[in-house]
């Protein structure tokens, strides 16, 4: 009798989930394809014209936005930079003349305090990345090396934002100073399922990978 019992729970059980998965069918995570940023060999001019187009519209709806600035901030100014809206992801690249260094992205959650420390966060990523990598070349590891040491000394570093808010917000914090560009995807983007690739201070012309000839310093 207990095993009949039992085995009729089962039944109902799954007939419940059933039923509420008809009710409540999963949401549509959407196609990962959206991304922000400028595309490879992109004039900057049309990519500031783009950003620009993106924020037009009359809607009310929460939009992710990809905010890039003139120029790298130091971690203490980042909340400064934001215009008080929702920090999802904070952009750091360790800037080296002449050398190729590596764009790092760290996903935050809601509040100031975790933003300021992302940079800490994004020396972490990096050293992991180094350890786990396998026989490396020399000046790969040095340029690791000098990022990891940059992001934890609190350099200026940070190159962008990834922000939620409405569109009058996003166009007000385009008008700010320090700001180059704010992009922002259709209302309807889901956080986690797009690309971000930030427009670089160093990025005048048109977005093209600089040179990878010079000297890596030793700090």
């Amino acid at each position: 009798m207990r095993a009949a019992l039992a085995g009729a729970l089962a039944v109902a059980v799954i007939a419940f989930m059933a039923v509420l998965g008809a009710l409540n069918p999963p949401r549509d995570l959407g196609i990962g394809t959206d991304r922000l940023g400028p595309d490879r060999a992109e004039p900057v001019a049309a990519y500031l014209a783009r950003a620009r187009d993106s924020l037009s519209g009359a809607d009310a709806e929460q939009h992710w936005a990809l905010v890039s600035f003139t120029e790298p901030i130091a971690p203490p100014v980042i909340p400064a930079h934001s215009g008080g809206l929702r920090i999802g992801q904070v952009l750091h690249h360790v800037s080296i003349p002449g050398v190729q260094t590596p764009l790092v992205a760290v996903q935050v959650p809601a509040g100031d305090a975790v933003a300021v420390a992302s940079a800490d966060a994004a020396a972490w990523q990096l050293l992991d990345q180094l350890e786990s990598t396998g026989p490396i070349g020399e000046r790969y590891q040095r340029v690791m090396t000098v990022s990891i040491s940059r992001l934890r000394a609190g350099c200026a570093c940070t190159v962008g934002l990834v922000v939620r808010g409405t569109l009058p917000d996003l166009r007000n914090l385009a008008s700010a100073n320090g700001i180059r560009a704010v992009e922002a995807l259709p209302a309807d983007a889901v956080a986690g399922h797009f690309a971000v690739n930030p427009l670089l201070p160093e990025h005048t012309d048109a977005v093209v990978p600089g040179p990878d000839d010079a000297p890596v310093p030793d700090n």
